[in-house]
């Protein structure tokens, strides 16, 4: 049996059993409602600047990280294509048309381009190139161009030959056992021992021709190298009866420097030279023609650049008709006359030549410029300082009438 101590303790506790059970209870039912409460206080409390600068953590809004795509890459604008060059017509070749023989290394080669263009439209004339673009006078063993030349102007049977050499001669060279040096005494001997040689072989086939000189390049000892070799091929083309062209100035500024671009043969600036400093650019090469032309037209009877043939072209051809003796211009030159004629205004006597009338010392002028008498002022004017003032008489007669109309 439960003793009464027993159940006096247990009636003493129950208040506070009860209370924890309560408390439980209510806790439990507040959990549910708790965020619900919350937001909604929050919602009905007002800001403070506590709240901007402490905010609580429920508070605290956290936003999702954004995925930023990829931007693409902006596109660089492209520089404007230059306007692309009228092509030039190109006519058949006539069976009977002349033909001029380019020889030489990559410059003649060059060379060769340009004058295509420049007698594209002529039936008449057929440009041949047989160029070797490594060889040159140097290397013999290489290439002979005294012992080729012959073959080819054989074969090809021109009306000119054009040459342009030179460009790759700027090394050693084998004199006898010696290697010598560039442009050392026995190298230069040797050099235009050489290059006369070469001339005197196209001189003996009685065959024309040109020897256009090398430009400048942007190796400033290749180009004062190119200047010597010019001299050395001047001098060959004299000796035997062929033409040097020089195309110096086509590609130097006004100081003599190398230049890459350029006014071209229309004056119009354009890109002469590529990018190593040596090659030529289509322009370039048609520059190259330019100054070849001339004398080219020359040997071959051409009158007029490219557009018009020869006079034994094919019929059809255009050809210049020979102009015809132009009739005396009559000039009317006017007699040229001398200063000394006294006709030129009509007289009959040149000014000056009459002595002067003499000074006629009665008139007021000389006596004031002769003797220096100024005349006696007229009484009453602004010049006469006499006193007292002396009156005139047609002034006093003015005055006595008018003190008689006023008498009574």
């Amino acid at each position: 049996m439960v003793s009464a101590a027993r159940i006096a303790i247990l009636v003493r506790r129950m208040p506070i059993l009860i209370l924890a059970i309560v408390l439980l209870v209510i806790g439990a039912a507040s959990a549910f409602h708790a965020p619900a409460m919350a937001q909604e206080q929050q919602q009905n409390r007002g800001w403070s600047l506590r709240d901007l600068l402490f905010p609580r953590r429920s508070e605290r809004f956290e936003p999702p990280p954004t995925i930023q795509k990829a931007r693409p890459k902006a596109k660089k604008p492209r520089a404007p294509r230059p306007p692309a060059e009228p092509e030039t017509p190109v006519v058949d070749k006539a069976p009977d048309a002349r033909t001029v023989l380019v020889v030489g290394d990559f410059m003649a080669a060059g060379l060769s381009e340009g004058l295509d263009t420049a007698f594209a439209e002529n039936p008449g004339v057929r440009i041949v190139v047989r160029s070797n673009g490594s060889s040159g006078f140097v290397r013999d063993d290489f290439y002979n161009w005294p012992e080729q030349i012959k073959s080819l102007i054989e074969t090809e049977k021109p009306a000119a030959v054009v040459v342009m050499l030179g460009s790759n001669d700027r090394q050693q060279m084998m004199v006898g056992d010696v290697r010598e040096q560039p442009r050392s005494e026995n190298w230069t001997k040797e050099y235009e021992r050489r290059t006369d040689e070469l001339g005197k072989a196209i001189a003996s086939t009685k065959v024309p021709f040109l020897w256009v000189g090398m430009p400048a390049f942007r190796v400033a000892k290749m180009t004062s190298d190119m200047l010597a070799f010019n001299d050395i091929y001047h001098s060959a083309a004299q000796k035997n009866g062929g033409e040097f062209v020089d195309v110096w100035d086509g590609f130097v500024d006004e100081n003599g420097a190398f230049i890459t671009s350029g006014p071209d043969m229309n004056g119009q600036p354009v890109r002469l030279r590529a990018d190593d400093g040596i090659n030529v650019s289509k322009a370039g090469k048609r520059k190259l023609a330019f100054y070849t032309e001339k004398p080219l037209m020359k040997i071959l009877g051409l009158a007029a650049s490219g557009n018009m043939a020869p006079a034994a072209a094919p019929a059809g051809a255009p050809v210049e008709a020979p102009a015809s003796a132009a009739a005396p211009i009559v000039i009317d030159r006017t007699v040229p006359m001398l200063l000394s004629d006294p006709a030129l205004d009509g007289g009959t006597e040149l000014l000056g030549d009459a002595p002067p009338a003499k000074a006629n010392p009665a008139l007021p002028g000389e006596r004031l410029v002769i003797e220096g008498k100024a005349p006696a002022a007229s009484p009453g004017r602004a010049d006469d300082f006499s006193w007292p003032p002396k009156t005139s008489s047609a002034a006093a007669a003015a005055s006595a009438d008018t003190t008689t109309a006023i008498a009574p």
